[in-house]
């Protein structure tokens, strides 16, 4: 492990991150996009029959999390033929509306199909895509509002398992990282859009030298934060990049994810931002942790301390102070991040194989295995296992947290976790 000494400049950004205080979900990592959420209340013990305020049946599986939004729940769901976002009512889980987004057919897998990238919503309107390309935004009631096809627009997607990535939403544009290389020779690329309207801001190109299956990104951005100061940080192809907002402009890069240009590295965690300081996984390692709002490259100058055991496909979650990381053996560590020094770990969950990401909130930890099965464990810098809830579904969808309740997705069902219906 490579530590900095800049520890007390680092420590200092991240106190001065600005945390969102909103209770929603509302959109893949959560209100402040790195896995946690404000609510308290929330359920250590519950099963498959006790504990829950309500669960749906639902037709397919999905890697897609559920988005909440006051009193809605947005849902991408594969049925048949066809994709579409469920509006279901949060109190009761019953549907309000379902629209169509497009094609089910495409590169489908046991982990994957065309319902896999997470909607995002402001409050007064939200915003799905497909694993096909297709992204559409609607307002609460349900109306459309715009449609596009970014395949038809821009080329086709040239993912190995399939497009997975989730829009960002920040400051009213989406933001949406087309990152491939293994079946197309077409370019990478950022694209921003305008949320109200679907018009294209702007479309980065996004170079690297990755060749085969390292190319393949199955990330989602995230925002780092210096004061007023906002850059967009993705990671894919071997590198992590900053961006303006405005233009998509690339700002700094960061090499390093990819040392051995091995042929196979694409990447699915997700970077990770508190202020800005930001965590970029790769494939298991080297996991870097590096200081955004540089300028050119800053492989060397803005790297603070890196892991050689990080995850494959679970994305970090942190507070700001502490990090966690979740391995796909259900290996969990704790760490400090402004040092990189390791508090716990590894610490064996229930075996298994773990893609869900973890929530942070309430004092706990929330770890959920293919399995079905959620491990609470208390946060802090001593580990504790406080319960493990079965459901005994295949589960691939990272839980959110809203109102006082948990909401967990697996194969079969959609279950709000908790007894705060009211709220």
């Amino acid at each position: 492990m490579n530590r900095s000494p800049r520890i007390w400049a680092v420590a200092a950004s991240i106190l001065a991150a600005t945390p969102l205080v909103a209770a929603d979900w509302p959109q893949w990592r959560g209100p402040e996009l790195r896995g946690t959420s404000p609510e308290t209340g929330l359920p250590v013990k519950w099963s498959a029959s006790e504990g829950l305020a309500w669960k749906l049946a639902l037709p397919t599986g999905s890697g897609a999390t559920p988005i909440v939004s006051g009193d809605r729940i947005y849902l991408n769901v594969a049925e048949g033929e066809t994709v579409s976002l469920w509006c279901l009512d949060r109190k009761t889980g019953t549907a309000r509306w379902k629209r169509p987004l497009g094609a089910s057919a495409g590169h489908a897998h046991r982990k994957h199909n065309m319902s896999t990238p997470s909607p995002v919503s402001d409050g007064r309107r939200v915003v799905a895509m497909t694993g096909q390309g297709a992204l559409k935004g609607f307002d609460a009631q349900g109306r459309e509002l715009w449609a596009r096809e970014l395949q038809k627009d821009y080329g086709t997607f040239g993912l190995n398992w399939g497009y997975g990535s989730s829009p960002l939403l920040h400051a009213g544009a989406l933001f949406v990282p087309v990152l491939h290389g293994m079946k197309t020779d077409e370019p990478s690329y950022l694209l921003g859009v305008e949320a109200a309207t679907g018009k294209t801001r702007f479309r980065v190109e996004r170079p690297t030298t990755a060749h085969t299956e390292s190319p393949d990104a199955y990330t989602t951005p995230t925002v780092a934060r210096r004061g007023k100061q906002v850059e967009i940080v993705l990671s894919g192809g071997g590198v992590v990049t900053g961006h303006d907002p405005a233009s998509g402009r690339e700002l700094w890069r960061a090499n390093g994810l990819n040392p051995d240009d091995h042929p196979f590295q694409r990447i699915v965690a997700s970077p990770v931002a508190a202020g800005d300081v930001v965590v970029a996984p790769t494939r298991v390692k080297p996991m870097l942790v590096l200081k955004a709002f540089g300028s050119g490259d800053v492989t060397k100058s803005a790297l603070l301390w890196s892991f050689d055991r990080g995850p494959d496909v679970p994305t970090p979650a942190s507070d700001g102070m502490l990090l966690y990381v979740v391995t796909d053996k259900g290996l969990l560590y704790c760490m400090d991040l402004a040092t990189g020094k390791t508090h716990y770990g590894p610490e064996r969950l229930r075996p298994g194989t773990y893609s869900a990401s973890p929530l942070l909130a309430d004092g706990k930890l929330y770890v959920t295995g293919e399995d079905g099965v959620t491990s609470v464990v208390k946060a802090g810098i001593g580990f504790e296992l406080l319960a493990e809830n079965a459901l005994d579904e295949f589960t691939l969808s990272s839980p959110a947290a809203a109102s006082g309740q948990l909401f967990i997705r697996t194969s079969g069902h959609l279950y709000a976790i908790g007894g705060a219906v009211g709220r």
